[in-house]
């Protein structure tokens, strides 16, 4: 005689192909954090002697909205920047905290604009060599030998992210962003530290170059 089926059994079976089907056992596992790509218009960071000279001896920055980067702020201080022949950048926003050195990252169409033709690709912090020019504050003015750069795209991360994606402190990873204007990015730079939340950066052409404002669809790749 044939034997009978328990429901409890046919409804485990069921679960079973429902859940292979909607996540199969060959997907890769999602990282430790959300990943989070945002967009890094122009700005300043400065030390404590230059903040000093362009708005007055122990200024301290005033926070005017919180960052993705925990302990890192937009500041409600501007400066101007003077470039050759005159020609300025004006309201450009101060990121706190303070730094060790003085640096300004701008777009490629920024330097342009200012007249500047010799600004390398770097990764923040990286300056020597960099190009020069004069910063106006409400206090005084700063000239700055160099520390004008435009900042190379990439990515924070901490540990547990680094381990998922199976890079390491500037290795170089992949971008890919979906949607209209779909493109792949490569050389993104791999920033990790404890204290990183996962976060790409890329500037303003770089945003407007793939349309980042029309689509979620973003994925880091290993190179």
């Amino acid at each position: 005689m044939q034997g009978t089926t328990d429901r409890a059994d046919v409804e485990r079976v069921v679960r079973q192909v429902v859940l292979r089907h909607l996540r199969p056992e060959s997907a890769a596992p999602s990282p430790p954090s959300p990943l989070v790509v945002n967009v890094s218009a122009r700005h300043m960071h400065v030390c404590q002697a230059d903040l000093d000279r362009l708005f007055g001896p122990g200024h301290t920055l005033k926070p005017l909205r919180p960052l993705h980067q925990h302990g890192h702020f937009a500041a409600e201080e501007t400066v101007t920047l003077v470039g050759p022949k005159h020609r300025l950048i004006s309201n450009l926003r101060i990121l706190g905290p303070l730094r060790s050195a003085s640096q300004i990252e701008l777009a490629f169409s920024d330097a342009i604009a200012l007249g500047l033709d010799d600004v390398p690709l770097r990764l923040s912090g990286d300056i020597a060599g960099s190009a020069g020019g004069y910063v106006l504050g409400p206090a005084g003015m700063l000239e700055l030998k160099e520390g004008i750069i435009r900042a190379a795209m990439h990515v924070h991360m901490g540990p547990a992210d680094a381990e998922h994606y199976g890079v390491r402190h500037k290795d170089t990873m992949k971008l890919r962003v979906g949607g209209p204007a779909g493109v792949i990015f490569e050389k993104v730079l791999v920033r990790v530290d404890p204290s990183f939340r996962l976060e790409v950066h890329m500037d303003t052409d770089e945003a407007n170059a793939c349309g980042l404002h029309l689509t979620k669809d973003v994925e880091l790749l290993k190179a």
